[in-house]
């Protein structure tokens, strides 16, 4: 099992970031999301100035999807101010762009809020929810990514694991990574992209691929599991919308994110 760290390692050479894409980070054959935009934001931190250590806001587009294997990022800077700093990155992969994204850099503190709204989502116990295998219900294709993501899922919500979706359109449960490292700022963009997609608790089993997806970065994280949860609010013509928030072992909310998915069903 590899680090998440290792996992999305970049080397500068000249105007471009070299990586590695790796195949664990996967699912289905096909790469992460949260991890691609993560590999892209190390590469935007690696150029930025000491004031501006942490992505607060990543706006990816998914143009095609990469293979495991070398990519390169290039790192476009937009502005940079006093607070923050803004930069556009692009990977490709055999001459092609794969995924670009809109990457909004500064320093983000542990402080607690001055106001929320939302109450984090009521779970039960971690010890008492299940983890959630290398591979979907069935056996239907493999999910790499669940080994280096420890994730457990509420019980109260996986009906659709037994054939009884509860058809809310609603997944939550805790999250750690498996190497037993911290979460940050970085790896939280994992944590936002959910896996199982809630379209399997709508009774709509298939693939997800992302096209869109756009996240906040709230705060650095407490150490410790995080609180997950997914919704979505519409599923039209083969495309579906999710909506998730993170809390962390403080009760906080430290990132959100809202994408739009492609549902491709099973033949």
């Amino acid at each position: 099992m590899g680090t998440f760290q290792k996992a999305t390692a970049v080397v500068r050479r000249g105007d471009v970031h070299e990586t590695d894409l790796d195949p664990q980070w996967s699912v289905a054959g096909k790469l992460h999301g949260g991890y691609l935009l993560a590999v892209m934001s190390r590469a935007a931190c690696d150029g930025s100035a000491e004031d501006h250590p942490h992505p607060s806001a990543v706006s990816g587009s998914f143009v095609s999807a990469p293979s495991p294997g070398p990519a390169e990022i290039r790192v476009e800077p937009l502005r940079t101010g006093r607070s923050t700093a803004q930069v556009r990155a692009r990977l490709t992969q055999g001459g092609a762009v794969r995924v670009e994204a809109l990457i909004t850099l500064e320093r983000l503190e542990e402080a607690p809020s001055r106001w929320s709204g939302l109450e984090p989502v009521d779970l039960p116990a971690e010890r008492e929810c299940p983890r959630t295998p290398p591979e979907a219900p069935g056996g239907a294709f493999p999910v790499p990514l669940m080994e280096v993501i420890e994730q457990r899922l509420d019980p109260g919500r996986l009906g659709f694991l037994s054939g009884a979706p509860s058809r809310r359109g609603v997944i939550a449960g805790w999250q750690r990574l498996a190497d037993g490292s911290d979460w940050d700022p970085l790896s939280l963009l994992v944590a936002l992209d959910p896996v199982p997609s809630v379209n399997f608790d709508l009774d709509l089993p298939g693939r997800t691929p992302t096209i869109q997806l756009s996240a906040y970065i709230r705060r650095v994280p407490a150490p410790g599991p995080l609180r997950v949860r997914t919704h979505t609010a519409d599923v039209t013509n083969g495309r579906m919308d999710e909506t998730t928030y993170v809390w962390d072992g403080k009760d906080r909310l430290v990132a959100q994110a809202t994408q739009l998915a492609a549902i491709r069903m099973p033949m």
